[in-house]
């Protein structure tokens, strides 16, 4: 081989890889803000909490053994107790003004603030879970920002729906982009292909280098945009620590895995189904395909 075709050969495969690595890089961003979106959707669901109004006849020891009662259930992520003394202090500084002093006494009540895992924060849930806490001796009445919490889950709803269609969509994208990719390259050796074939040379034979040098096309594409999305979402959490609620180990294992699987399988498929067309051609199509 001269020095000419192994340099065209090494362009081909460096601009396979670049190609291929930049349709990766899209589709990895769209699974990264799929991924994200689940996350930040689990985040603010467990982070709107409820308050349950205790009643003042309820001792200390009682209001222990109730919060302990509720982190015990299945539907409780986390509680926090909130005293009338430490109520009223929050209300003074929030008013600039203390209730206490020209009414004579506290009027707030202890209260529990409660946060649900977000399985459980939805409409059917939280209305039995109103129920079974209202059950309770002491406690007064429960507060929920129902509103709120319906308006969060449907547009939960709305972008989960858009971004899996823009996922879907952009599959299909990346594989036709791909596979126009790794076409063109084969096809620039469809005279090859039909001599290896005259000569002898079996479909096995010929096929084996093509999907070898395309699975490491796919190989090191998924690991250049993977490199990229890494890098991307670690400057993303260095700019914003509490991005790391959402942007989790997990997520970009996922992403990563996503990618780097995406990318081999895809260059390998497109490969086989092109180094087929050409091994099925007889010579004269060669000229018009």
């Amino acid at each position: 081989m001269s020095k000419k075709s192994g340099a065209l050969i090494d362009m081909q495969f460096i601009t396979s890889s670049i190609s291929t690595m930049l349709v990766l890089l899209l589709l990895g961003t769209v699974v990264f803000f799929v991924l994200a979106a689940n996350n930040l959707s689990v985040y603010v669901r467990e982070n709107i909490a409820f308050s349950v109004l205790i009643s003042d006849d309820m001792k200390d020891p009682d209001i222990l053994q109730f919060r302990n009662r509720l982190n015990a259930k299945p539907y409780v992520k986390q509680t926090d107790y909130i005293s009338k003394k430490q109520a009223l202090q929050e209300q003074s500084e929030a008013m600039g003004t203390d209730p206490a002093e020209f009414l004579g006494y506290n009027p707030f009540t202890a209260s529990i603030e409660v946060k649900l895992n977000a399985e459980y924060a939805n409409s059917d849930s939280i209305a039995w879970i109103k129920d079974e806490i209202l059950s309770e001796k002491g406690v007064i009445e429960i507060n929920y920002p129902q509103d709120l919490l319906d308006a969060v889950n449907r547009n939960i709803r709305k972008i989960s729906v858009v971004l899996l269609g823009l996922a879907a969509l952009l599959t299909l994208i990346s594989f036709a982009l791909i596979n126009n990719t790794i076409r063109l390259t084969i096809y620039s050796k469809r005279f090859l292909i039909n001599t290896m074939k005259l000569v002898g040379a079996s479909w096995a034979f010929i096929r084996r280098p093509f999907l070898v040098r395309n699975v490491w096309v796919g190989i090191l594409a998924g690991v250049i945009a993977d490199g990229i999305l890494v890098a991307a979402a670690y400057a993303l959490v260095r700019y914003e620590p509490d991005l790391l609620a959402v942007i989790t180990p997990g997520v970009m294992l996922v992403v990563m895995g996503a990618v780097f699987l995406f990318g081999v399988v895809i260059t390998t498929f497109c490969a086989w189904i092109s180094i087929n067309r050409y091994l099925r051609m007889k010579t004269n199509e060669l000229y018009y395909n």
